[in-house]
């Protein structure tokens, strides 16, 4: 990985272990010819992983948040940030914080950022994803809302890629483990080697829905 984007991508906030990110810089890096989509960003530390991989297979990444913040950024929720709410309308914005860290790490030429709800983007999307990286808020609606909108868009031979998968309800909430299963019981996915909480999974089946 560029050493430049990576100890941008090491020092940016966010929830990403470096590990983590390796190696989902790597499952991009790696992908079929396609774009790469990131479903969530917050302040855009896992969006420079993906950002260098896109600038090595010489295309961009596209993100797509709202950056109004998941469930869990809201006041009163454990990873509530004052800082983040915009005193204008009273609400979280990520934004001016995902621009600043795509921008100090000079990757703005290979990060394309929507600012849209996730499936708003889908019913627009018409082609196929080399790897879609779903992370967005994980309750269990939202996360099943991600994985209907965007999986049916993984090509044959595409990556899927899910974050903060934990067997154990002990280590963290179930909904994207929960997502993560109902790929592998589709039989349109088989498993490749993940990290951490990360899931990788490669399309090997059409979409049952397409």
């Amino acid at each position: 990985m560029p050493e430049d984007l990576l100890a941008a991508a090491r020092s940016a906030p966010g929830f990403m272990p470096d590990d983590e990110g390796a190696a989902l810089y790597a499952a991009a890096r790696d992908a079929i010819p396609g774009p790469l989509l990131e479903v969530g960003s917050y302040l855009g530390k896992s969006t420079l992983y993906l950002a260098a991989a896109a600038r090595e297979r010489g295309g961009v990444v596209v993100t797509v948040d709202h950056h109004r913040g998941s469930e869990e950024h809201q006041p009163g929720w454990e990873y509530h940030d004052p800082s983040l709410v915009d005193p204008a309308v009273g609400r979280i914005d990520t934004l001016p914080g995902f621009r600043h860290t795509i921008a100090t790490a000079g990757a703005e030429d290979v990060v394309v950022a929507v600012v849209a709800r996730g499936e708003t983007l889908a019913a627009l999307w018409t082609g196929p994803l080399a790897l879609a990286f779903i992370d967005g808020s994980h309750t269990d609606e939202s996360a099943q809302r991600d994985y209907a909108s965007w999986a049916p868009h993984v090509a044959i031979g595409g990556v899927l890629a899910i974050h903060d998968v934990f067997p154990d309800p002990a280590d963290g909430g179930q909904a994207p483990h929960r997502i993560y299963r109902k790929a592998v019981e589709s039989g349109e996915f088989t498993e490749l080697t993940g990290c951490g909480s990360l899931r990788l999974l490669r399309r090997v089946r059409p979409c049952a829905l397409s």
